[in-house]
């Protein structure tokens, strides 16, 4: 079924719909909140919780956005009232093999992936989850103004913002 026809379904009850959309966009929304959130449980709890939020409030959703992107700002949203109730967190690194590359440049990617996560982490959220829209999943401007609820210009904005300070960092740590 298409995501149009699925969306029509579960707004009206079909619990099937609602289930096969939660399900094609899981990965989507767990690494996303991996990403954002640098810490696997706590990547769980706001995926858990934002799945819980997208099926009590099924109905009030509006096909204008795609599924996963009006997924992404309930957590996005359940992420920032974490942030808001909770000051300090723990980056757990995230670890990534491919058996086909050669394992020197494996070994040098890993690094420099844990580096640009570690780095992340230090930017404000806002600028963090602008970043990881925008390079990890390609939104384009407008949709990320959506999903953090903010006009194009300070997407546009954070965005920059985000990157001259991961380029000095990564400069200053001679990453780059």
């Amino acid at each position: 079924m298409e995501e149009k026809e699925l969306i029509y379904k579960a707004k009206n009850g079909n619990k099937y719909a609602l289930n096969e959309l939660l399900s094609q966009n899981y990965n989507t929304l767990l690494g996303y909140c991996m990403k954002i959130t640098g810490n696997p449980i706590l990547a769980q709890d706001i995926v858990q919780e934002t799945m819980l939020k997208a099926i009590l409030n099924i109905k009030n959703f509006t096909p204008e956005v795609k599924f996963s992107t009006w997924l992404l700002k309930i957590a996005t949203n359940t992420f920032k009232d974490y942030l808001r109730k909770h000051k300090n967190i723990e980056l757990v690194e995230e670890i990534f093999s491919n058996t086909e590359e050669d394992v020197e440049e494996t070994a040098m990617t890993n690094i420099q992936y844990s580096e640009l996560m570690n780095i992340l982490m230090k930017l404000p959220y806002e600028k963090r989850a602008v970043f990881i829209l925008k390079h990890y999943y390609g939104y384009k401007y407008q949709e990320i103004a959506k999903i953090m609820d903010c006009p194009v210009g300070t997407v546009r904005s954070r965005l920059h913002n985000a990157i001259k300070e991961i380029m000095s960092e990564m400069g200053r740590r001679g990453i780059l």
